[in-house]
């Protein structure tokens, strides 16, 4: 068996639609890496660090020996944006140099690492090849947002996507459906679609938090009051964000495994078509085609 071109510390995450992508780890871990809610990077070897420059340009040498043409890249692990904008502009011209058909780079973004990034650095991001921003808004809520220790309000976010938008780049927002369990649904779901409706992000998907591993880490920071929404409750919240969204071409999509209701659709075009079908499901429990649970997972 021929060994694999790039030197992964595992596991290794990347969004759904980077699929067909080369994910190209420049970091290890997330720098942040408190969130309560996600245990993507919470094992020992996945500690925090920048890669070396001699290992990224091994990684893409390597590479494009064994693949030659590559349209797209993402940029790993947890958020690459972290790098100073001077080394993100070398690595985007060393694959420029190495891939001549890169059409496509992308990374997962925190918020917080675009505060000491200023548009005119972004824009020259974009211009050497940078395209896509993954941002996990998760909440809109500032107290659920405290909760699970996100370390990001909704003006941090708002500054964030803004940037983004202000430079050319390409927004793909994520939000996590029950994160504020019963207690906070509803104004989780409200102040979720009124930051939503500040930014209009390009892209819009909604994940349901799901804890593979054990619910005690989240409960001891959230507190005793947290109760996991049910199945219905999960589309009760839904149906609260979708009725405040007030988007303008945004494209939605919530079809990602840990959803039960499928959802796809461009908003606000189709709105009313995406409420008839989380309503039909609410209404009409067992009727709705909804993912079974086994098929569930992150």
């Amino acid at each position: 068996m021929t060994e694999f071109p790039i030197s992964y510390v595992e596991p290794v995450y990347r969004p759904p639609s980077e699929a067909k992508s080369l994910i190209l780890p420049v970091t290890n871990g997330c720098s942040w890496n408190k969130c309560t809610f996600c245990e993507m990077y919470t094992q020992p070897q996945k500690k925090f660090r920048a890669r070396k420059d001699e290992d990224i340009q091994q990684d893409i040498d390597r590479a494009a020996r064994a693949f030659g043409s590559v349209r797209r890249v993402f940029l790993a692990d947890g958020d690459a944006m972290v790098l100073p904008t001077r080394r993100l502009l070398d690595i985007l011209a060393r694959l420029r140099d190495a891939f001549p058909d890169l059409r496509r780079v992308s990374s997962y973004c925190l918020p917080r690492n675009l505060a000491r990034k200023s548009v005119e650095e972004l824009a020259a991001l974009k211009d050497a090849g940078l395209e896509i921003l993954y941002v996990g808004m998760e909440s809109g809520d500032d107290e659920v947002l405290r909760r699970v220790n996100k370390g990001e309000s909704y003006e941090s976010t708002k500054s964030a996507l803004d940037k983004i938008h202000q430079a050319g780049l390409t927004s793909s927002v994520m939000v996590l459906n029950g994160l504020g369990g019963e207690t906070l649904s509803r104004q989780h779901a409200i102040n979720t679609a009124r930051l939503c409706n500040e930014t209009q992000p390009h892209y819009l998907s909604t994940l349901v938090v799901s804890f593979p591993l054990g619910e005690e880490r989240f409960r001891t920071g959230f507190g005793e009051d947290f109760e996991p929404l049910s199945q219905q409750g999960l589309f009760e919240e839904i149906q609260c964000f979708l009725e405040h969204l007030e988007l303008d071409k945004t494209i939605f999509r919530s079809d990602h495994a840990s959803n039960y209701l499928v959802l796809k659709g461009v908003l606000g075009r189709d709105k009313g078509r995406m409420l008839e079908q989380v309503a039909f499901a609410i209404n009409n429990p067992g009727a709705a085609p909804l993912r079974p649970e086994w098929m569930r997972g992150l």
